[in-house]
């Protein structure tokens, strides 16, 4: 469906302005480009939102994530500059600023490990961003190592917020097949009706054990095998540290394996005190204990040796996503978040944007 130019959401440009440099990733949501502004020769990253789909207007993940990217503003969430649009209804790009690496490319490319102390200061930042984000009543529910980028100044940046929430009081029933799988917490594991923002402090700790022990925490390759790693982990779950523990749906059809130790310690023997109680504080079964990023933020780990370095001293790599041609995009590092939420009848992008754009950031 072709719309005329003068119908074109307001003040939205088209996506012919943006040379289109090489394509950096494709995510649950929609695949991103490195482009250039042609107005203002600066670089971008141009995400397309999926719309294979879609009949009756934007998809409810890609209107997500750009509400909650247009009241954000944070040096560590990635900054949407504008949304742009193409000749049809099929083509709404998101413009963000371009940051130089992701995360999980880093990992699996770097030849040394990260230090501890460089450690510190990514996860700061993810903590720093995410206090950001639960303050504002916003949850991300995808947050992994492939979702957080860094520039080449070492500044770390939360992304991808396909299947970002607003949340409230009460709280309201929300899918619980959301988040990667080797990020996802027990209690969505466990079919919780409800989510908060200890969902993202959970996916905060797998981070923070990824980094520390150079390889993935929990990399089930199934709901029940993950149930399993995090029961061999840290023990079986009980009534007596999570009161809701026997009333989740799942528990209906099956039982976990009794495993009564926490082997934290056992993984991370090296691992001082002070930071083997921040892993066991995000690591909580029960929701309403696990640490708050405000929380984790006071722990005497980022106040100890080695102290957190200066994001501005964080090594730099080679650019290998900026390469003219970009090569077939590896498999996976991890399983997708298995989403249920479905598409909506949405009013059309110029009613829909519209509206959005006018938003103000939330300062």
């Amino acid at each position: 469906m072709e719309i005329p130019e003068q119908d074109i959401l307001g003040k939205c440009r088209f996506v012919s302005e943006f040379e289109k440099l090489n394509r950096i990733g494709e995510g649950t949501y929609g695949i991103v480009y490195r482009a250039r502004d042609t107005k203002n020769d600066k670089v971008v990253a141009l995400k397309k939102v999926r719309m294979e789909h879609e009949k009756d207007g934007l998809p409810v993940s890609g209107l997500r994530e750009i509400s909650v990217l247009l009241s954000c503003r944070h040096e560590n969430i990635v900054h949407l500059r504008e949304v742009v649009v193409g000749r049809s209804l099929e083509s709404i790009f998101l413009a963000m600023e371009y940051c130089e690496q992701d995360l999980a490319s880093l990992l699996d490319n770097m030849q040394a490990p990260f230090s501890e102390s460089q450690v510190k200061c990514i996860v700061l930042q993810v903590l720093k961003g995410l206090r950001y984000l639960h303050h504002n009543f916003i949850v991300h529910r995808d947050l992994k190592v492939s979702n957080l980028l860094m520039t080449d100044k070492g500044c770390v940046k939360i992304a991808d917020f396909g299947l970002a929430r607003w949340f409230g009081l009460p709280l309201k029933p929300m899918t619980p097949r959301v988040v990667t799988l080797w990020y996802r917490a027990p209690e969505l594991l466990l079919q919780a009706k409800t989510q908060t923002t200890s969902v993202d402090m959970w996916a905060a700790g797998c981070i923070l054990g990824e980094l520390l022990g150079h390889r993935p925490l929990l990399p089930g390759r199934s709901e029940i095998a993950q149930l399993e790693l995090i029961v061999d982990l840290l023990g079986t779950p009980s009534e007596a540290i999570w009161p809701e523990f026997n009333t989740l749906p799942a528990l209906q059809n099956f039982t976990l394996k009794q495993q009564p130790y926490n082997n934290l310690k056992q993984r991370f023997p090296w691992l001082s005190a002070a930071g083997l109680r921040l892993l066991n504080f995000l690591f909580m079964y029960d929701p309403k204990k696990r640490a708050t990023a405000e929380e984790c933020l006071q722990s005497s780990y980022f106040k100890e040796a080695p102290l957190p370095c200066d994001p501005k001293l964080m090594p730099t790599f080679p650019q290998h996503r900026n390469m003219k041609k970009a090569a077939p995009p590896k498999e996976s590092r991890e399983p997708e978040a298995n989403v249920t939420d479905q598409t909506n009848n949405l009013p059309a992008i110029s009613d829909l944007l519209g509206s959005l754009v006018k938003k103000r950031r939330v300062e």
